[in-house]
């Protein structure tokens, strides 16, 4: 069997690494500055030789790590009031002046481990909490005065080749301070340490110890007993044991005073199977709960491997709830002996054994631990059947197991790890990312299986055939998906969390339909317009990641800039940039400012509607103030007439007429029509043509005028104010006119009633003004004496119809008699 390890991943604890502060807690809850990106600068790996002098201001994040900085004076970072963290670790640093942080009372965090500072610095840091020190080049561990005033400090990491010694008043600064985490030693084992030292801390709750204790676990011991007049919750041993050790006592005798201690965790050291036999018999009679090996080499030093059934007369279980084995060598690479009794580890709820090399699985042991809940073997060579190895008789199949994670294997047959999966009855995640799975036969997931994650796979488009409807969470991230449909997505319709990152996805339908999905990730594919129309089918999203896409930056992108709801993109807007048009290239997608007018087709067709009524309006009022009514008549008429006259000139080329004369006058005028005109004419044997009795009843107006008009040798008009007001007469003249240009006779007699000046004449008689100026006109006289001169005129220029008039009946019998012919 093999050895495992059991992982509390919720461990609240704060985390340090081997070389200082671990970045996560740095940025952690224990900080009170909120930092955004655009206040961070970055000028690590610049090859700097002093810090810069044109720092922005409003500056809260800045990392000058791994540069050639050697030195901070007064005045480098007195323009950063705002200044919250500062990154200084791998700079040849010797010298800090008194007074270089004078002005930055925000700041919290200071890194310049990995320094050549030959003094820990005794600064004045009023609001500080994180401190690291460490892999310098000082002689001792002593505190200065200043860290009585770090009120706030929480995290101090020590560290020097040359500090071998750690004495009682080393770290009596800092007793009433709420320091919680302390990080000592850099690699090198101490020569000395002074009993009571680390109870001169006694708010400390995790410490961590970068030191070899081969030979010194008396001193080791020492150090366990200080640490148990503290409230020590976690301890980290770095490079505990190095590779030729012979330890034939009990180092970890200790343990069983440290009642707080929860958390133990040995990093970088060698592995014996006999003493890891000594810390588990110290285990039974301790509080703790996470137990955690990393990058550690396993020497098997025993003939039998590890076995441990408990001690007699001891029947309780040992507290251990997670135990992690991550990243182990063997240094005999062979399988490992252990005979570890299952009882020992009935509370036991997270096991990780990864980056083992393992290629069989001890599942015997693991899968009827009684309360394991998640079970981590990623990063090993287990295939199919080395994990589900046909050897196991599968008595009790993993009964809490809920979360699996088999990633970066070797695993394959989907199919297969489908139907293996239904024999877990309390599983509900199921993580095969980065593997070789191959999509095959049909899968039959169980219903209580709700999570899976088959990232970095090469699946294709067709893997949405190998789901389960039950699926509320899917990771196909780097699976090769080049396309999303409503059919792949109605297969799902539990979905709350999808997440296609890493793919060659270009769009996203606009009639995708997933209700329940909350959240989306399609970052880093090749969409380059997220439109409202994709988006309305998913109501119930919350959050969607699409950073990483070459976004057309043009009125397409116009709604996803302008209006969505920017809390839903967690990496918005640092992500986001335009990759077209070329001009645009590389400009953050939040800067982009599209016109409103240009890229809102509503506003586009309200203005085009707006203008088109304006000019519309315009043209109607000049229509109306130039007549443009009667114009339209006229056109209408002038056609018809036109038309009329072509057919009629072939038709009576030779033709005669009706009358001598239409009479064209107004209504008002009709009293001097009825009782001087027309009987003076047609008693001396005119034929005259008046519209009141010779208008053919029920035809249209306009053709009666025109049939007389036609009909008659001359056309009369009666001029007077009422005539030129009148719209009728107006239509009379207008057609007079043309037929008078049409036959090129000089048809138009004018008779002038009253006086009308020319600028009386409305515009659209202007031409009539024309006309009386070209023309001679009768003008109707008040004396009785000139009346008769008047009439002699006027029959005079009515006598040439005469001939005309005879001719009349014959012409229209020729008319007819041709027409019949056409007929027939």
């Amino acid at each position: 069997m093999s050895p495992f390890i059991c992982f509390a991943t919720l461990l609240s604890s704060v985390v340090w690494g081997v070389n200082g502060i671990n970045k996560e807690e740095e940025n952690g809850r224990f900080l009170t500055c909120s930092i955004t990106e655009q206040h961070m600068q970055d000028l690590s790996n610049q090859q700097l030789t002093r810090i810069p002098p044109d720092l922005s201001p409003s500056t809260q994040y800045l990392d000058l790590s791994h540069n050639n900085i050697t030195r901070v004076s007064d005045e480098d970072l007195a323009a950063l009031p705002d200044l919250c963290i500062l990154e200084l670790h791998h700079n040849p640093l010797e010298y800090i002046s008194p007074t270089a942080f004078l002005n930055n009372s925000k700041l919290e965090v200071l890194n310049i481990s990995y320094s050549l500072l030959k003094a820990i610095p005794d600064l004045s840091f009023p609001a500080l909490r994180v401190l690291d020190v460490s892999s310098n080049l000082y002689g001792s561990y002593a505190l200065g005065s200043s860290f009585k005033n770090m009120e706030f400090l929480f995290s101090l990491a020590l560290g020097s080749p040359y500090a071998t010694a750690v004495n009682y008043t080393d770290f009596a600064p800092v007793q009433n301070i709420p320091l919680r985490h302390l990080s000592l030693g850099y690699g090198e084992g101490l020569q000395s340490y002074e009993s009571g030292s680390f109870t001169q801390i006694p708010s400390l709750r995790k410490v961590t110890l970068i030191m070899p204790f081969c030979e010194r676990v008396s001193m080791f011991q020492d150090i366990l007993k200080d640490l148990q007049r503290t409230q020590l919750e976690s301890l980290v041993l770095v490079k505990f044991l190095p590779r030729y050790c012979n330890i034939s006592s009990d180092p970890f005798e200790g343990l069983k005073g440290l009642r707080s201690l929860t958390n133990i965790t040995f990093v970088d050291t060698w592995l014996y199977s006999s003493v890891f036999v000594k810390l588990i018999r110290n285990l039974l009679f301790s509080s703790l709960q996470t137990f955690t090996f990393r990058n550690i080499t396993y020497n098997e030093d025993t003939a039998d491997g590890i076995q441990f059934h408990g001690i007699p007369g001891y029947n309780h279980s040992v507290s251990i709830k997670a135990i992690i084995f991550d990243s182990v060598e063997h240094y005999r690479y062979k399988f490992p002996t252990i005979n570890i009794s299952v009882d020992l580890c009935a509370q036991l709820t997270y096991l990780k054994f990864s980056g083992s090399g393992m290629i069989i699985s001890p599942c015997d042991l693991i899968s009827s631990l009684p309360s394991l809940e998640v079970l981590d073997v990623s990063n090993n060579l287990l295939k199919d059947a080395g994990f589900w190895w046909h050897g196991c008789s599968y008595t009790k199949v993993f009964p809490a197991l809920k979360q699996l994670n088999l990633s970066n294997n070797r695993f394959k047959k989907l199919s297969f790890i489908s139907q293996k999966t239904q024999q877990m009855r309390a599983l509900e995640t199921l993580d095969l990312s980065s593997s070789s799975i191959e999509l095959e036969g049909q899968c039959s997931w169980p219903s209580h299986l709700t999570n899976l994650i088959l990232s970095n796979n090469n699946l294709g488009n067709s893997v949405f055939n190998y789901l389960s409807p039950n699926f509320r969470s899917l990771d196909l991230s780097k699976t090769g998906i080049s396309v999303l449909t409503k059919d792949m997505l109605s297969s799902l319709p539990n979905l709350t969390h999808l997440f296609l990152s890493s793919n060659g996805l270009q769009v996203l339908p606009a009639d995708l339909w997933a209700p329940s999905v909350e959240v989306l990730h399609v970052d880093h594919n090749a969409i380059s317009v997220i439109s409202q129309d994709s988006l309305k089918g998913l109501p119930g999203l919350k959050e969607l990641k699409a950073g990483h896409e070459p976004f057309s930056c043009k009125c397409d992108s116009y709604w996803f800039v302008t209006t969505l709801d920017k809390r839903l993109l967690p990496d918005w807007p640092s992500q986001y940039t335009c990759s077209y048009p070329p001009e645009l290239y590389g400009m953050v997608l939040e800067e982009y400012q599209p016109g409103r007018v240009a890229c809102e087709p509503w506003i586009q067709a309200a203005i085009a509607i707006l203008v088109t009524l304006a000019v519309v309006l315009l043209l109607s009022l000049t229509f109306y103030a130039c007549d443009g009514a009667w114009y339209l008549k006229m056109l209408w008429v002038w056609i018809r007439v036109k038309r009329r006259s072509s057919q009629e000139t072939e038709r009576l080329a030779n033709a005669s007429f009706h009358y001598h004369a239409f009479i064209s006058y107004s209504q008002h005028d009709s009293n001097w029509v009825d009782k001087q005109l027309a009987p003076n004419m047609e008693k001396a044997g005119f034929s005259l043509c008046i519209h009141e009795r010779d208008f053919v009843p029920g035809d249209w107006v306009i053709d009666n005028i025109i049939n007389c008009v036609e009909s008659s040798y001359k056309t009369l008009f009666v001029l007077s104010q009422s005539f030129i007001q009148s719209e009728w007469c107006n239509y009379e003249l207008f057609f007079a006119q043309h037929r008078a240009l049409s036959i090129q006779q000089d048809s138009l007699v004018f008779i002038l009633l009253e006086p009308i000046p020319a600028d009386s004449l409305p515009r659209k008689f202007m031409k009539l003004r024309t006309l009386l100026r070209q023309q001679t006109y009768l003008e109707w006289p008040k004396e009785e004496r000139k009346q008769k001169v008047f009439w002699a005129s006027l029959k005079r220029m009515l006598q040439e119809g005469n001939k005309h008039m005879v001719m009349k009946q014959a012409a229209v019998g020729i008319a007819d008699l041709m027409s019949d012919l056409v007929i027939d």
